[in-house]
This record gives structure tokens, sequence and C-alpha cells, in this order.
């Protein structure tokens, strides 16, 4: 099994490419570029490096939201285009348990955190609890778009320890030791951000699963209205 992995949800642009239980090649970048200008060039980089047949990927596996507006518009846009062109289906992963996916095998709570602006995070509560073949990833929370102090709220009733993933923890580090309650860590620098490979892996889990949608079909999941839709509501309220 081959998936195709891109995630452009945050700071990070990144893609990847996964066969079986390998990770062929990743390309991931964090720099002051749009994923506009560097997602489809990463792409062709790793397809030439490789020498990958398109036409023997079995899925696209892409970062689903929530995330950066901007971002996972444009690695929707990219996955459908690719899935339309190749006739193979999307697996949407959501940004979040993406994130989580980086912490495979711990035994502490998994709290990923963007930092969705607003004085909000994006974020959830995941856990791994030992398989048949392995860990598999348990939902405590599902992804929302929150404050940091309800999510450390929810953390705290769950009285075990935590370990944050994120770019929210920059953002939000003093605020952390304020109201934390519990033990918790902070992802190295390795597993911190975004990364198409755990995109890639958990997309061959879900693809497994049957989770796909055509490219047709494929929509990103924001949690919440954009800025412009933000204002423009706001405007129709206030002249109402």
């Amino acid at each position: 099994m081959k998936i195709l992995a891109l995630d452009s949800s945050g700071l990070v642009a990144s893609v990847a490419l996964a066969e079986d239980d390998n990770l062929i090649a990743e390309y991931t970048i964090q720099y002051k570029k749009t994923h506009s200008q560097t997602l489809l060039p990463m792409l062709d980089e790793i397809r030439n490096m490789v020498e990958l047949d398109l036409s023997a990927v079995d899925a696209i596996a892409v970062a689903a939201g929530p995330g950066s507006f901007t971002g996972l518009r444009i690695g929707s846009a990219t996955a459908k285009g690719l899935a339309f062109a190749m006739e193979k289906p999307i697996v949407p992963v959501p940004t979040l348990e993406g994130l989580a996916y980086q912490m495979y095998g711990t035994d502490a709570a998994v709290c990923p955190i963007m930092d969705a602006r607003r004085s909000q995070v994006y974020t959830g509560i995941y856990e791994f609890v030992s398989g048949e073949n392995g860990y598999d990833m348990r939902v405590i929370k599902e992804q929302c778009a929150v404050s940091f102090d309800e999510i450390a709220e929810a953390l705290n009733r769950l009285d075990r320890r935590v370990v944050f993933v994120g770019d929210g923890i920059p953002v939000f580090r003093e605020r952390m030791a304020e109201v934390m309650q519990v033990p918790y860590t902070l992802a190295p620098a390795h597993r911190n951000r975004q990364s198409a490979a755990c995109i890639a892996a958990l997309g061959s889990v879900y693809y497994a699963q049957g989770k796909v949608v055509s490219g047709a079909e494929h929509v990103p999941e924001y949690l919440r209205l954009s800025q412009a839709e933000r204002e423009r509501a706001e405007g129709s309220v206030a002249q109402a």
C-alpha cells in the first residue's frame, strides 16, 4: 500500500510517501514562504528523487483541518487535484489526530494545541492503548476550538500526565505553568509540529478502515468561521 501525504495546515509544509510500514520519503519545511510556493515543488522533488510512478499510489492522505484557513485550502486543493488526475481516493486525517500521532505509544494523555488566534487553541485530547498490532489511538476529547484554560481544565480533571505538542506551545507556555495542576511535558523539536509522515502513517490506518472520500467529496474541516466570514456576520448583525 502506497500513501502520498500532504500537510499544510499550519506553519509547516510537509509532503511524504509511505509504503506499507516504511517511510520512503519526507520533505518538511518551516520557513518564510507560503505553502503555495512550496507544496507542489516539494511533491515534485520527492517524485523525482524516488522515481515515483503516481499511478502506483493507492490514496492521498491530507491534513483535513482545523488549521490555517489558507493553508488548509492549499492542501485541500492540491489533494483534490491529485485525486482527480490520478483517480485515487482521499484519506482525510484530522489535523490534531495527526499531531497527536507524533507521540505514538506514550502512556501520557496527548494534547495537541495549535494557535487559533483570538485567545483560542485548536485542540483535543488523545491516548494510546495497546492493541493487536501495536497501539491504537483513542479520542478522549474531539478536536475543537476553545480557550487554553478550558482545555487545561479538562486535562486537570483526567488526573494523569500530559504531553503537549503543537505550535501553540510557545504562545501558551506561561499560561500552562499557571493553570496546569497535573504533571506535563512538552514534545521535543523533532516532534512538536505537523508532519506528513504522521499523516501518511495514520492515513494508512484509516485507509485500511475504509475512511476515504472522493476528490469531489473532500472539504476541509475549519471548526469555525474565517475572519472575513466573522466580520461579514458581525456587520450583518450591526445593520439589523
